[in-house]
């Protein structure tokens, strides 16, 4: 397998996971739609490996990796496909791989929202600087917004009856949607919110291809 195969693969596994952002990416600037498409990627790799599956070990471990991958993109280096896109950005991964703890630790937050927020926090501002720096965006006003965002991830990614209250679906609906940052984050936060919505209503997967347009058309604007 070649190189650009790899990445393929990887970005069409993404896909798979959100169907949504192939109609969504038309309000994204083509120069920015590979970037973008290999940004969610590599976020949705890190949220697996934090909250997917039954036995955390292996995720934690894949999270250690990813530490180590993310200080070798520090130094011009990279292993997984991934890095062929955003790798060389003008970021700092080194900041990024020392944050990444924080997700294994949240998988067994339960209940309140602020200790959720607070301990999702150094990584929260690490992924918002990230994404302004890779989409040449403002940070936003909060990366607090950035927090609700993955924990909206982790209440997806595990069962109904695990995750409830504040930081469930219906907890999390409760808290201002996303409204700064980049318009990439932004519609990954809008199409997030289209499966809490219908996860609260007892639904799960993707949003129609009416209702994603119109979520995607709107965390554009901003």
């Amino acid at each position: 397998m070649s190189d650009r195969d790899a990445l393929l693969a990887f970005l069409d596994k993404a896909q798979t996971q959100w169907p949504e952002w192939v109609l969504a990416e038309v309000f994204v600037p083509v120069p920015q739609r590979e970037q973008a498409r290999a940004w969610l990627a590599l976020r949705g790799e890190w949220a697996d490996a934090a909250w997917a599956g039954v036995d955390p070990v292996p995720g934690a471990a894949k999270l250690g990796w990813w530490q180590e991958e993310l200080q070798g993109w520090a130094r011009n280096a990279y292993r997984h496909p991934l890095g062929q896109v955003l790798q060389k950005q003008p970021v700092d991964w080194a900041t990024l791989a020392q944050a990444l703890p924080a997700l294994a630790a949240s998988r067994v937050q339960q209940g309140d929202l602020g200790n959720a927020l607070r301990g999702l926090e150094p990584v929260a501002q690490a992924l918002a600087a990230t994404a302004a720096g890779l989409f040449a965006a403002p940070l936003p006003a909060e990366a607090q917004d950035v927090a609700v965002t993955l924990l909206g991830e982790r209440a997806l990614r595990m069962p109904p009856s695990g995750v409830q209250g504040a930081l469930g679906a219906a907890g999390l609906l409760a808290l201002p949607r996303f409204t700064d940052g980049s318009r990439v984050e932004r519609i990954h936060a809008a199409l997030l919110r289209r499966r809490l919505q219908r996860r609260r209503s007892g639904r799960d997967g993707a949003s129609s291809r009416i209702a994603a347009l119109l979520a995607a058309w709107r965390a554009a604007r901003g």
